[in-house]
């Protein structure tokens, strides 16, 4: 299968590109790596994935041309801006490809509060030439990520698919129903399966320096405090990275389709057309001061605790009812929270010491 990836110097996309050329898929990688966190973890998973050797080589990646990894002859990565539509179609044209998983976006709630148009030029108008580059080029396996954060103000737990999403308390999580409600559309006029996939906190290896486990574990070796909001009244699904792409992997190969029963049921997350919204996370939510126990077990100290209220765009618990990812493609997460941090501080302390 020929499959483009968007947000290949992302957490989540580099580690997809890596697994799905590892099984012998022929992959092509866009990301436009800019600089919203440590562009050095960027050019580092570039680096594992074979793309460029060495960090410093990041620097001189030329954009719009074609690199193919070292490692895997059938992974390829090009630098490009999703809002460039006529560069990007140029793609399309050119590798006519069976499926597309489109994972780039402009992340982070807070700086949402800080910079909107950020978030409506990539995840609004970057997805917008996916969808349009999918139908122009007959491509009808479409998935994208979306966010556990569609669930704003909603309080039952846990979240279910089927629950309301019409009260986003960000515009980062606004983007993403967004995102969602432009591919039912692109399903239901030109029959393209789109498969939207509500991501609960992802951490491991290579994970996003603005997260929170980034931000407490380099705090902790530098013996520095840490700022807890809501006063560590916080519960979030946190799933590792190698569960969110094991998952991933099964919704590429398996497309949506029609729910036959949706004239009966008027299920939220299916519809007539072939479309689905899938939960992906661990659906065993954790408190984030047993989180922070476990950095502290790992490290072998305590770490100080700036207890803070909870912060705008913020929700106090996150936790994901995954039983349709489980029943349809037999998904489970098996990464324990104690395991997963435990890898992370891992590579932590090899890559920003070698």
């Amino acid at each position: 299968m020929k499959i483009l990836i968007t947000g290949t110097a992302g957490f989540i996309g580099s580690a997809l590109a890596l697994r799905l050329a590892q099984r012998g898929d022929e992959v092509i990688g866009v990301d436009n790596i800019n600089d919203y966190y440590d562009i050095r973890v960027k050019y580092g998973r570039l680096q594992r994935d074979g793309i460029i050797s060495s960090l410093e080589d990041g620097n001189s990646i030329e954009y719009n041309s074609v690199l193919t990894s070292s490692k895997y002859p059938n992974l390829k990565f090009i630098k490009l801006d999703l809002e460039d539509r006529e560069n990007l179609f140029k793609i399309f044209e050119r590798e006519k490809f069976d499926a597309v998983c489109n994972l780039a976006a402009q992340a982070g709630v807070r700086y949402s509060l800080k910079n909107p148009y950020a978030y409506i030029n990539s995840n609004i108008v970057g997805f917008m030439n996916i969808l349009e580059g999918c139908r122009n080029f007959e491509v009808k396996n479409l998935s994208y990520a979306s966010s556990s954060s569609v669930y704003g103000l909603n309080d039952k737990l846990p979240f279910s698919t089927e629950d309301s999403v019409d009260h986003p308390i960000s515009l980062y999580a606004a983007t993403k129903k967004s995102n969602e409600l432009m591919a039912h559309t692109y399903s239901h006029l030109y029959n393209i399966s789109t498969t939207g996939l509500r991501f609960f906190t992802v951490y491991g290896p290579w994970g996003r320096p603005d997260m929170a486990l980034f931000l407490f574990v380099k705090a902790g070796l530098e013996n520095r405090p840490i700022d807890v909001f809501n006063n560590g009244n916080m519960l979030r699904d946190f799933t590792y990275i190698d569960d969110i792409v094991e998952g991933v992997v099964r919704v590429i190969d398996n497309p949506a389709k029609p729910d036959e029963n949706w004239t009966k049921t008027k299920r939220v997350s299916t519809s007539t057309a072939p479309y689905k919204i899938y939960n992906i996370g661990n659906n065993n939510p954790v408190k984030l001061m047993d989180f922070i126990e476990a950095i502290e077990n790992r490290l072998g100290k305590k770490i100080e605790k700036n207890m803070m209220p909870i912060q705008a765009g913020d929700v106090p618990a996150t936790y994901a009812d995954v039983s349709d990812l489980v029943e349809d493609l037999g998904y489970k997460p098996a990464t324990p929270v104690q395991e997963g941090i435990n890898r992370f501080i891992d590579w932590y302390l090899e890559f920003f010491n070698r």
